[in-house]
């Protein structure tokens, strides 16, 4: 197992093995999310309180939850590429920054086109989740500038991972804000106490676009991993030999 790690962590093995398994993600993503926009759109009913807008959480939900899902990625990645200084480990981080910052917003968007209807308004500062979460879309945004501003990849791995994990106390808040704090946003319901809180019409659906979501996500951050790796290498012998190969000089 750990030699199988080890050799993973291996910048010319993971690019080669990673093309191989991304259409193991992709596929299944775009027929869950297909299924998921059909069920959530044209099978479930509308909600007794809020009628059709509520549809909306079809893509809010996912969005918010990868936007979580994402930073901790980031910041777990950049913890083990600081303490055992894995090259690959700081390339996952770097590559799932943007995805996440994309995902913050789409979270950030839906929920402010979600809560004018509901609450009367498209933005409230008091409330505890929109706060934070936007604080999130800064700690991204903050991540890349950072690497953008240092020349030196080592020195920029270095200082955005030390910023990655300092924003990483921001997940938690996100997550329990509901609970911590008087918030306009619901409690839980999907993972609560007796089971989800939705009818199986609303439910199954939901899970389709969190499943189909995620499997999205893995296949983009394999993509953008391939690619981080590549520009982080491109020195090194075996890319010089792929890109003769490739090209059919020898």
């Amino acid at each position: 197992m750990w030699k199988f790690l080890h050799k993973l962590a291996s910048p010319p093995h993971f690019y080669r093995i990673a093309d191989s398994m991304i259409p193991w993600f992709a596929l299944p993503a775009f027929v869950l999310i297909a299924y998921g926009t059909y069920a959530g759109l044209f099978v479930a009913p509308s909600d007794y309180q809020q009628g059709d807008a509520f549809r909306i959480i079809y893509v809010h939900v996912p969005s918010a939850y990868l936007s979580m899902m994402a930073y901790m990625i980031m910041a777990v990645s950049a913890g083990i590429g600081l303490i055992w200084r894995m090259k690959l480990a700081h390339a996952v981080a770097a590559a799932a920054a943007p995805l996440g910052a994309w995902f913050t917003f789409l979270a950030l968007a839906t929920g402010s086109i979600w809560g004018r209807p509901m609450w009367g308004t498209w933005w409230e500062w008091g409330d505890p989740r929109l706060t934070s979460e936007l604080v999130m879309l800064f700690l991204y945004f903050g991540y890349m500038a950072l690497r953008n501003a240092i020349d030196d990849t080592t020195k920029a791995d270095k200082a955005s991972g030390v910023l990655a994990l300092v924003g990483a106390v921001n997940v938690p808040i996100i997550h329990f804000s509901v609970e911590w704090w008087s918030s306009l946003h619901q409690g839980p319901t999907l993972v609560k106490k007796g089971g989800p809180a939705m009818d199986a019409a609303m439910l199954y659906p939901l899970l389709a676009m969190i499943l189909g979501f995620t499997l999205l996500f893995g296949a983009l951050m394999l993509r953008r991993v391939r690619t981080e790796v590549l520009y982080r290498e491109r020195r090194k012998r075996w890319v010089k030999d792929m890109v003769l190969s490739a090209t059919g000089k020898s």
